[in-house]
């Protein structure tokens, strides 16, 4: 589930190990490159977290960060 904190949408995800954790992160580079909006996040060995806002909008969250959090939904699966 997306939590909104400090104008930003966040969400961390846990896997089994390094690798699949990195997988994903790949998955959602592809999505955030071909919707042009790009995540801040961290990965320390199986967990990754996500933080959305719209940096040209004043770092707030707009329907691009809603748009790219549930693309990463469909990828978290």
């Amino acid at each position: 589930m997306w939590s909104e904190t400090d104008n930003k949408l966040y969400r961390a995800f846990t896997f089994s190990d390094f690798k699949e954790a990195f997988a994903f992160m790949t998955r959602v580079a592809d999505i955030a490159s071909r919707l042009n909006h790009h995540p801040t996040w961290t990965n320390t060995y199986n967990k990754v977290e996500i933080w959305l806002s719209t940096h040209d909008a004043g770092d707030i969250i707009t329907i691009k960060d809603r748009e790219l959090a549930k693309a990463i939904d469909t990828v978290a699966k």
